[in-house]
Order: C-alpha cells, then sequence, then structure tokens
C-alpha cells in the first residue's frame, strides 16, 4: 500500500518499519518536551498523512516506554480517520509517579498501525440475537 505524507520537519526520517512484517511503523516527536510524573502532553510527529478510504491509522504505544519509564498514551489507540489530513499529535502520559520523562526531537514516541476498516449500517431493532456470552462484560468470565 502507497501512502502519501506531507513532512514538517525535513530533519526528521519518513516513518519506518523497523523489522520485515512489523504490524507498526515508528512515529518520532518534532519536539523537545518534559513531561512530568502524572502529567500529559500532546506532541506533534512532524508528519500528515493521507490514508486511503477503507483504512483507518491507529497509534499505538511503544513497549518500552512503557515499561521502562511508565510512558503510555491517554487515548489508545489514536484514530486517525482516512479524511485527517492536520499533524499527526501524541497524547503521551508520564505514569511514573516521581521520575520526568524527558522527550527529544527525534526520539520514538508511538508506532502507527494502519488496518482496513468498514463503515457499519445501524439497523434498529427491538431485540438483540442471543448468545452464550450474552451480557457479560466487565470481567464476568474471571481474572
Amino acid at each position: 500500500m502507497q501512502i502519501n505524507i506531507k513532512l514538517f520537519d525535513k530533519d526528521l526520517p519518513v516513518p519506518k518499519y523497523a523489522h520485515e512484517g512489523d504490524a507498526g511503523c515508528d512515529l518520532m516527536s518534532r519536539i523537545d518536551q518534559t513531561i512530568p510524573p502524572g502529567e500529559r502532553a500532546l506532541i506533534p510527529t512532524g508528519i500528515s498523512i493521507s490514508i486511503p478510504t477503507g483504512y483507518a491509522g491507529f497509534v499505538q504505544p511503544r513497549s518500552g516506554l512503557a515499561l521502562k519509564h511508565g510512558v503510555s498514551l491517554v487515548n489508545t489507540p489514536g484514530l486517525i480517520d482516512s479524511k485527517y489530513r492536520g499533524e499527526i499529535g501524541v497524547i503521551l502520559i508520564n505514569t511514573d509517579k516521581s521520575e520526568p520523562f524527558e522527550i527529544k526531537k527525534g526520539d520514538k514516541i508511538a508506532q502507527l498501525v494502519v488496518q482496513k476498516v468498514e463503515q457499519a449500517e445501524f439497523n434498529v431493532v427491538e431485540d438483540l440475537d442471543e448468545t452464550v456470552r450474552g451480557t457479560g462484560g466487565f470481567g464476568s468470565t474471571g481474572i
């Protein structure tokens, strides 16, 4: 699949996949930023993309940042609709209770996964079909 990309900062590389077959490509920070403990910040990536109709982009956290620094995304996954053409921003949160998290321009801050999506047509009905699971949710199958 070909995706057109606009670079807001020519010093940053075009996003790429670390390994052949990876689902996510790395998104990088366009700025230096410090996120204090327990705080969040919108970090620009320096790119906008043209995702084809029938697909969407999903911005996901990086597991290494989560494990080593307690950094994740507030709205995970972040959704990029096919018609959005603005700069991709990542809302990072520092869950560490005592250490600020330092971001430098060019740091890998998130991953972008592009997936095929469908649009549903919703039909109003009086009752839904019965299933074994039924209305069970929120831990109903145990921990």
